[in-house]
């Protein structure tokens, strides 16, 4: 390999206006200077077709002889010379790109639409004019390629849990696809992910018996957690009699507040048992005596 032949990329990018700039030449100066001798001569009707306004948001791409200008002009006025100038306006002025819905299919072979929002500037006007034909156009297909592009790599949990690292990867990926453009991606958002409406449903069939499943084992948790604690009542009260009598009471108590209207007072069950136990016995000694 030749080394002192240049690389295709070094050889695209001088091929590109405003990287490499070239000359009037001698003919272009005798032309210039005709030019100008005829709005000298035409004064000052000339003065008003040749000066041109232009706003604060906006630069002007001069073309002399059909070679641009090595810088855009503006703000204020600029001069334009009759016969060999022409012009150009840009707008500098952030720009808005609605990608429309996609369908893509995500790694996991889930079709789904997604659409998103671009979110732009130009800041070279020379670039923006004479590298591309129609540069709003050329990003807004780059955009939906792109975002194509990007989703399909993903699967589907990924791209709805990861919807900012998504964004960002494709604003990488768009800002320096268009940086020989004079465009400066500002923002990428992703609006809305649309999928079928039996995969919705499924998912929301799954979600919901996630839920069943983990309501299920804390309910278990506490029954287990309930027990101990019984357990451990139990213990207490076993060692202090009175102390399940004190129960009782603040039992009756809290119904007698809640519940007025109904009054349920406790026994102990060793009371119980002994009044069994008499019962029995008299029923035992009746037919003896017979």
């Amino acid at each position: 390999m030749d080394p002192g032949a240049s690389s295709p990329e070094k050889q695209d990018k001088e091929n590109l206006v405003g990287v490499k700039s070239k000359g009037l030449g001698v003919g272009g100066w005798i032309l210039f200077s005709f030019s100008f001798l005829l709005m000298i001569i035409t004064f000052p009707i000339s003065i008003w077709m040749c000066l041109k306004i232009i706003k604060e948001y906006k630069r002007a791409v001069v073309f002399r002889l059909a070679i641009q200008a090595d810088k855009a002009k503006g703000p204020g006025l600029i001069l334009v010379l009759p016969c060999i100038d022409m012009f150009v306006k840009v707008d500098l002025r952030t720009v808005t790109c609605n990608i429309p819905p996609q369908e893509i299919l995500t790694r996991d072979s889930v079709t789904t639409q997604v659409d998103g929002v671009v979110y732009y500037r130009i800041y070279s006007a020379v670039s923006a004019v004479a590298n591309v034909n129609d540069v709003h156009q050329a990003t807004f297909l780059l955009a939906q390629t792109t975002l194509r592009n990007v989703l399909g790599t993903q699967t589907l949990s990924q791209t709805l849990a990861g919807r900012e690292e998504i964004a960002h990867s494709i604003q990488t990926l768009l800002d320096d696809a268009t940086k020989l453009w004079g465009i400066q991606v500002a923002q990428v958002e992703i609006k809305d992910v649309r999928i079928p409406g039996q995969l919705q449903r499924s998912m929301a069939a799954e979600a919901e018996a996630t839920r069943e499943a983990r309501a299920r084992v804390l309910a278990a948790e506490g029954e287990m957690n309930a027990s101990e604690a019984l357990k451990s009542a139990s213990k207490v009260l076993a060692e202090s009699p009175i102390a399940l009598q004190l129960r009782y009471l603040q039992t009756l108590t809290t119904v007698a507040t809640e519940k007025n209207s109904t009054i349920v007072f406790p026994l102990p069950t060793n009371v119980l048992e002994g009044m069994g136990g008499i019962s029995y016995n008299n029923h035992k000694t009746v037919p003896n005596r017979t």
